[in-house]
């Protein structure tokens, strides 16, 4: 069996060497890389290719959550874990799954399941049904050239729909056409196609 392959992520070194001892104890784990900060922990990612990016966390607000989520992780584990919490976690996310600590993974299930509206078709009387959905890419981020393809529609078409939107809106800009679809719920997650 292939030992999974960890990059450690953390600013306190004796965590980092506490890690890196546990693992490399293990016969089904390999630490391959340390980094100390964000920007290295990218960097060696990129070079080294881990299976696995361990970055304990003491953040468990939610905003804290939905940002690694979105920004990709596959888990969320506190730094109070204890070392089964931390291995069960790296072997979940090696073979494929999503883990959270207990604690986390009852407000992920609290956040999707509290009774929330759901996002009417109309959150903007005012759009079209074509505006509304340019105004969720937009508020993901797409560029105009990005929605043109995406959309099938031409860049001037494009154009002329984000300028009603704003019009519509009464935003002077893309920043302020943003700012008040994610106020409404739309954008979130960017979405293939």
């Amino acid at each position: 069996m292939d030992r999974i392959r960890v990059l450690i992520a953390d600013d306190h070194p004796l965590f980092r060497e506490g890690l890196h001892g546990l693992l490399d104890s293990l016969a089904d784990t390999e630490v391959v890389g340390e980094a100390t900060t964000g920007a290295e922990a990218i960097q060696q990612a990129k070079s080294l290719q881990p299976d696995v990016i361990l970055m304990v966390t003491m953040l468990e607000d939610d905003e804290s959550v939905f940002a690694a989520m979105r920004a990709g992780a596959r888990g969320y584990v506190l730094k109070g874990a204890n070392q089964a919490e931390i291995l069960r976690a790296i072997r979940a996310v090696a073979s494929g799954e999503a883990i959270f600590s207990p604690g986390i993974a009852q407000r992920v299930l609290g956040f999707f399941a509290a009774a929330r509206p759901t996002i009417p078709s109309r959150v903007f009387p005012e759009l079209s049904e074509r505006e509304t959905e340019l105004l969720a890419l937009i508020a993901q981020g797409r560029t105009n050239q990005e929605i043109a393809e995406q959309l099938g529609l031409t860049l001037k078409t494009v154009r002329n729909h984000v300028s009603n939107i704003f019009s519509k809106l009464q935003v002077a800009d893309r920043a302020q056409a943003v700012i008040r679809a994610r106020e409404a719920g739309l954008g979130y997650g960017k979405t293939e196609g």
